[in-house]
């Protein structure tokens, strides 16, 4: 999947003496999401209201709904009905579900479908309101595929299917009431023995809100200000990004700011992300198209990860170890300054678009084996909470070296983001907390509540998403960030003790 890139922005940065904007992880370019109104649309009323709706699940043939730029085919076997829906190609391609409800209630929502030209992912639009993106993992059959949730209003509804990646057949879609969410069990402690106290504390202050209100975060410190000005309100959160201590960027003139901003945030009472677009070590292309800069995508270096860690005698073996060390005396800068650190590397790893996920789950999951064991032991860095951000099965390291799972969303609307949230607690079986480490659009407490997505943070990434209307716009700033729902930096001073 191709990311949207800013080289230009970044590549100036770089040229600086730090950068001015991390590069961000956005949706795809191929995404629809773009079309996604706002989450103050208002619902259709054009069909009749019902008097009684059934309880039990109910299910929605594709070829019975309003199709928008797509079609009825019946090529490939089994489906059910008289047909399924393709012609998937185009941005505005989608189908529309009118639904109806006796109640406003929550219910599941799955789609029956045929991912034949390899993995996928939809938007799935609510009342021409809230959107999420769905993945559909590839297959040469009609499967059934958790699409997280969605509030149908007393009355009339809306589902859109919307095109995004395109290229998938759509059979069905099966509504069943939700069961209320049972109690979180949450692991009591953090995964390293040896967590110093202020992770611990960090860590038991995570436990305490969680399920309760969600953290207000903001990618980088400059945005977090801005939010400030706009709001009145600062973000509890702040994320940081350790990109420009990658030694194949510090060899060409590049200089972190990163931990001082850290510092910053920490001593002002905030808490503390950290990611890293982790530069390859080495075989950066350094072409027109994908300068030295952009070193983190698959596409702009031909080093292979598999093969650095097919042993531990390769030159580019070593150049790991060395580049995990480089990174090792920043977050000893943080350790000695008394800040534990929310810690994410490796993010995004199943989208292949980075180099560490290039190759698959199974190098993807020996390398953060590696740099746990080297931060951890070797180094001897204790104040790092481990935030995996991967969502499918297949790609996750394990409990051992896992406190809390995360997953970057991009999508429209202010929406509460269930699909992933649900997949993530089953793939931690409700025993880790779990974060909108990255985020397009910020959730709407109301719609986070309603859907019982217990986030405990959200992050808004920076330039072109905070500051676009089309993503988040003021007056959708401040409803969040007054929110009872939602705490702010003044409100969570002495976390520690609390």
């Amino acid at each position: 999947m191709a990311k949207t890139l800013q080289y230009l922005v970044w590549g100036l940065a770089a040229l600086a003496t730090r950068a001015s904007a991390a590069p961000h992880c956005p949706a795809p370019a191929s995404s629809s999401t773009s079309q996604a109104p706002s989450a103050t649309s208002q619902v259709p009323t054009n069909t009749p209201t019902p008097s009684d709706t059934p309880s039990g699940p109910r299910t929605f043939e594709a070829e019975d709904a309003i199709l928008s730029g797509t079609r009825v085919e019946s090529t490939l076997s089994g489906y059910t009905g008289t047909g399924y829906v393709g012609g998937f190609d185009e941005p505005s391609d989608k189908i529309t579900f009118k639904v109806d409800s006796a109640t406003t209630r929550l219910y599941d929502l799955s789609i029956r479908v045929a991912a034949i030209y390899g993995e996928k992912r939809t938007t799935v639009i609510l009342n021409n309101g809230a959107a999420s993106e769905v993945y559909f993992p590839a297959g040469d059959s009609f499967v059934d595929i958790s699409a997280g949730q969605v509030l149908l209003n007393q009355g009339d509804n809306t589902i859109d299917i919307v095109n995004n990646w395109g290229w998938y057949l759509i059979d069905s879609i099966t509504l069943t009431p939700s069961a209320p969410r049972p109690a979180h069990q949450i692991h009591p402690s953090p995964v390293n023995p040896a967590a110093d106290a202020n992770a611990r504390a960090l860590y038991d202050y995570l436990r305490s809100i969680y399920g309760k209100k969600i953290l207000s975060g903001q990618q980088e410190l400059s945005w977090a200000n801005w939010i400030a000005q706009q709001t009145g309100k600062t973000p509890a959160l702040v994320s940081v990004d350790l990109m420009d201590y990658s030694p194949s960027r510090v060899e060409r003139g590049t200089r972190g700011t990163a931990v001082e901003e850290a510092i910053q945030h920490h001593e002002r009472g905030g808490i503390v992300s950290v990611l890293w677009h982790w530069n390859a070590p080495v075989g950066l292309y350094d072409t027109e198209e994908r300068r030295w800069w952009s070193g983190f995508y698959t596409d702009a270096t031909d080093f292979d990860v598999e093969r650095a860690l097919a042993d531990t005698t390769n030159a580019n073996y070593t150049l790991l170890i060395r580049d995990i060390d480089a990174i090792a005396v920043q977050l000893k800068r943080l350790e000695d300054a008394g800040v534990p650190v929310l810690f994410r590397p490796l993010h995004e790893a199943e989208g292949a678009w980075f180099w560490w996920g290039a190759k698959g789950p199974e190098p993807a999951k020996k390398l953060w084996g590696i740099l746990y064991d080297r931060l951890v032991n070797h180094h001897r860095i204790n104040n790092l909470l481990w935030v995996w951000n991967s969502i499918l099965p297949e790609w996750y390291p394990g409990d051992d070296t896992v406190d809390i799972l995360s997953a970057d969303v991009y999508t429209q609307g202010n929406g509460p983001m269930s699909t992933q949230y649900n997949q993530l607690i089953e793939l931690g079986n409700d025993r880790k907390m779990i974060a909108a480490t990255e985020v397009g659009a910020a959730p709407l407490p109301d719609l986070l509540q309603a859907y019982e997505t217990h986030w405990l943070w959200f992050a808004v990434w920076g330039d072109t998403f905070i500051n676009n209307a089309q993503w988040n716009s003021i007056e959708t700033l401040r409803t969040i960030y007054t929110s009872d729902y939602v705490l702010t930096l003044d409100e969570i001073q002495g976390w520690r003790g609390q």
